[in-house]
């Protein structure tokens, strides 16, 4: 099974995917962008003036390895994956990225980019927060952490949600961090174990 963590920058997602290690001791733990240097070449990329079309294959390029490298392998094994972003994260930042540039319909192009390689999540928790409360936990420290910027991924992220209700577990995130995780972790063994049961 491929469980997800998704949500805006600073709404917890990252503390939640720690706190599920303890729990889930045996799964593959990973995250997104990956610690090679695909993933460097996206985070080198954050704080710079870069073009939103280039930035989208540097992400896509980091996700296709991390497919191939690491989550296809597990779930080929029978393990349980837990990922801090994955595609979703993608079509919900990178369209937000590339609304002002000549691609008329963002989040359709970059789903059609990741159909023909991608793995989808069979499951993914959405730690739901305003982006103006995001944009304050996260610090502003790069272009994509923004609360103007972040509203529009947010919006993506519900259209991503509306499109596939089933998949997707919502947590309130604006709550206290203990109340948080509670509602992770109980949001995990249910997924789990509606999986397993499938």
């Amino acid at each position: 099974m491929l469980l997800t963590l998704e949500g805006l920058d600073g709404s917890g997602k990252t503390t939640a995917w720690e706190a599920l290690q303890a729990v889930y001791p045996d799964a593959t733990f990973t995250s997104e962008p990956t610690d090679t240097w695909y993933g460097e070449a996206v985070r080198r990329s954050l704080g710079e003036d870069t073009d939103p079309i280039s930035d989208l294959f540097l992400f896509t390029a980091d996700h296709a390895d991390h497919l191939s490298r690491v989550v296809k392998p597990a779930l080929a094994d029978g393990e349980l994956v837990i990922s801090d972003r994955f595609t979703d994260s993608r079509y919900a930042y990178q369209a937000a990225s590339l609304a002002d540039t000549e691609i008329s319909r963002p989040l359709e192009y970059i789903r059609g980019v990741h159909s023909a390689f991608t793995r989808e999540p069979d499951a993914t928790i959405y730690l739901d927060v305003d982006p103006e409360t995001a944009a304050a936990r996260a610090g502003a420290s790069d272009k994509f952490e923004r609360a103007s910027f972040l509203a529009e991924v947010q919006s993506n992220y519900e259209r991503l949600i509306d499109a596939e209700p089933e998949r997707f577990v919502r947590v309130d995130a604006s709550r206290s961090p203990e109340e948080v995780l509670d509602s992770v972790e109980r949001s995990a063994e249910q997924l789990i174990e509606a999986h397993g049961d499938d």
